[in-house]
């Protein structure tokens, strides 16, 4: 590994010098080291030295060149940036009280300081400078993007504002910075503040064997006989998919679509406040406010500038046809649904919310004649690390080995990603299971990017990855191994693809490198390819073993999975454009000045009533807890996920493609091409020319119809 970035800090005051956020050893933090207090001091200090050279790169003097302009700066930046983000990732994976209220401390002070920079006049001048000058053109193709993404950063950031504008402009960074917080917080309380204890066991009836020793674990770790389920999704999904008692099925529900909200548990017990009704509105204030003052219609408008869709009438058309195309499938499901639950499970008065993940569960196991549960059984989760690490070896000529990096919880794993010479490329983490104090979900994020550093040596890139599985389990005195369901297995190549994204860059240019400058519509395009993986008899047949016997996937359930691969594709594709409309049009024509109380509900419940199928219960709030547009950068750009859905399956037909000559959608020719036009080159160039590169054509959306079955 290269030495840290921080490496020019070395000079620190004897009161830092055994900081774990300053001294990165050989550039990875020592995670469990990290203290509340030592966050104040630290960051204060990075603050301090970024601040300076942002002074010295403004200064008259300074010339406006690569080497001590943008270099210098970036180093300075990148220090701050790289020692927040462990804070971040800590207050993400491994929450305390102490941690949080540490963080949020400091959170303004880094808010301000980043919000500073866009605004900067004098710096714009500089970037503006350097543009314009004889050396431009020497730069390389990395470095000028970056220049010109600075440029209009610049300009998003408000360095072009008046100086009466820029300090409410820098308000408004604040104000979101601390509410996205203050959304996530709710969520994460909400989530972790709510158990319901079962004490007889013949109301557990129909939940899996694993699914119950998890909730006797849960109830011992918390001093409780019998068996806790909480509302972290591994233990509360089994109840809604498995539970055979209709009314654990509902308490479990209601709790959990009433999370963050006025509705909430929490709220009958007489706790704090965790309702995240107001915070949506005043987000979506701020970000109105933030767009108009910086010159556009609306906040989608704004958030369209650094991506490939063009206007705000594109996305939503877009959205729209696509829920046109999908609805016929989606009743088609919906009635399909309905009349089993009548015919066969005695609900012929209709489903409930609660019976409907129970309901299509059953409906699967009599056409497939499979359950997810007994599917369950053949990914044991190392088994399924191997088979992902081959693909990845295979498709893209590197090596994955285990490495022994600092963690933050005794179940993180670290690997390293090798060439074929044994050079180390990048490393990675895996943090794979639920637990108290760390957010629900599954994502990839950057420890440190790649660059080359002003000595010409090579810093390497290092990722998170991160689910949220369900942890091993003891059974009658033995632990085993722990086993995901096949969805989890989707969403680790999901996020695996967003690792590659980042780890196997060969941009030496930090702003561009790996996941660094791609538009925000394009981004997901890697990790949306993989999931196609997991489908392939070819992956899965070497990826499977189960857990008791050690037998590979049998190819006859493989071929029900297959069969079963679109089973309620329809309502589900519906479901995510019903999300991405609502996000959508909350940014670009909901008007949040003059809306009150509950009018983001109102909004998220005419989308639903205009596109949506199943008809929306009224006790749900499920936007109180849509973190990924009011707490995970979404906003305005849920939509995302759809548009590269349909990059994503085209790039995938190319390996389809190549199957029909060389019988193997693992080849190695195609895998080559697909690394070195789409995963190298990051955002050094725009996503439409990395695809065309790649495909020899513009994308089309026929590969993503046929693969769902709405062809």
């Amino acid at each position: 590994m290269t030495t840290s970035s921080l490496a020019p800090l070395a000079a620190l005051p004897a009161a830092l010098q055994n900081n774990p956020l300053l001294n990165f050893g050989r550039g990875i933090a020592a995670y469990s080291e990290v203290q509340p207090e030592h966050i104040a001091p630290a960051i204060e200090f990075l603050l301090k030295h970024a601040q300076e050279a942002v002074d010295t790169a403004t200064n008259p003097k300074t010339p406006s060149s690569w080497e001590q302009l943008a270099e210098p700066l970036e180093d300075a930046t990148e220090a701050l940036g790289r020692s927040w983000g462990v804070i971040s990732h800590l207050n993400s994976v491994a929450d305390t009280p102490e941690l949080r209220i540490a963080y949020g401390a400091m959170l303004p002070e880094v808010t301000a300081f980043f919000s500073s920079l866009g605004q900067n006049l004098a710096l714009y001048q500089k970037f503006k400078e350097l543009s314009k000058s004889p050396e431009f053109a020497k730069l390389n193709h990395a470095q000028k993007k970056v220049i010109e993404n600075s440029l209009r950063d610049f300009r998003l950031g408000g360095a072009e504002l008046s100086d009466a504008d820029k300090p409410r402009f820098s308000q408004i960074q604040d104000e979101q910075a601390i509410l996205s917080k203050t959304f996530s917080d709710h969520v994460l309380d909400a989530t972790d503040g709510f158990v319901h204890l079962v004490s007889n066991e013949a109301d557990l009836i129909g939940l899996p064997e694993d699914a119950i020793a998890a909730a006797a674990d849960t109830a011992q770790q918390k001093g409780l006989q019998g068996w806790a389920f909480t509302l972290h999704f591994p233990s509360y999904y089994p109840v809604m998919q498995y539970s055979e008692n209709r009314e654990l099925r509902r308490l479990m529900y209601e709790a959990y679509v009433t999370r963050s909200s006025e509705l909430g548990p929490e709220f009958a017990k007489g706790k704090i406040d965790w309702d995240n009704t107001q915070n949506m509105l005043d987000q979506l204030r701020l970000r109105d406010e933030e767009a108009r003052m910086l010159g556009f219609a609306n906040y989608a408008a704004l958030s369209l500038a650094p991506k490939m869709a063009n206007t705000v009438d594109d996305v939503d058309l877009f959205l729209t046809n696509f829920a046109i195309k999908s609805k016929p499938f989606a009743q088609k499901d919906w009635q399909e649904l309905t009349k089993f639950a009548s015919s066969e499970l005695g609900l012929s008065q209709g489903l409930s919310p609660w019976d409907i993940a129970f309901a299509s569960e059953r409906l699967k196991q009599a056409r497939y004649s499979f359950s997810e549960n007994e599917l369950k059984q053949y990914f044991p989760l190392p088994k399924v690390l191997d088979g992902l690490f081959q693909v990845i070896q295979t498709l893209f000529g590197v090596k994955i080995e285990s490495a022994d990096l600092p963690t933050w919880h005794t179940d993180v794993q670290s690997f390293a990603v090798k060439d074929h010479a044994g050079k180390i490329r990048a490393y990675f983490y895996l943090d794979p299971y639920a637990r108290p104090g760390k957010r629900g979900g599954a994502w990839m994020d950057d420890a440190r990017g790649r660059r080359e550093l002003p000595n010409g040596e090579i810093q390497i890139p290092v990722a998170y990855l991160v689910c949220n599985f369900a942890p091993p389990v003891t059974v009658n005195g033995v632990l085993r191994q722990p086993t995901i369901t096949h969805d989890d297995v989707i969403t680790l190549f999901h996020e695996s693809g967003h690792g590659l994204h980042h780890l196997l860059t060969q941009v030496g240019a930090l702003g561009v490198s790996g996941i660094n400058g791609v538009e925000w519509d394009a981004v997901e395009l890697p990790s949306q390819f993989m999931e196609n993986f997991c489908w392939e008899w070819e992956v899965l047949e070497k990826m499977t073993a189960h857990a008791e016997t050690g037998k590979p996937l049998p190819r006859e359930l493989f071929e029900k999975i297959l069969a079963a691969k679109n089973f309620q594709n329809g309502y589900m594709t519906l479901r995510q454009i019903v999300m991405s409309l609502t996000d959508w049009r909350l940014h670009s024509s909901f008007d949040a000045k003059d809306a009150k109380g509950q009018a983001v509900l109102d909004l998220s419940r005419k989308i639903a009533a205009d596109f949506n199928v199943i008809p929306q219960p009224e006790i749900s709030r499920w936007i109180n807890t849509f973190s990924h547009i009011f707490a995970g950068g979404y906003a305005a750009g849920y939509y995302s996920y759809k548009w590269a859905e349909v990059l994503s399956a085209d790039a995938y037909s190319a390996f389809e493609e190549a199957a029909k000559l060389t019988g193997s959608v693992l080849d190695a020719k195609t895998g080559t091409r697909y690394r070195e036009e789409i995963l190298e080159v990051g955002g050094s160039r725009p996503a439409a020319e990395s695809f065309k590169a790649f495909r020899g054509r513009e994308p089309s959306i026929d590969a993503l119809l046929r693969h769902g079955g709405l062809a």
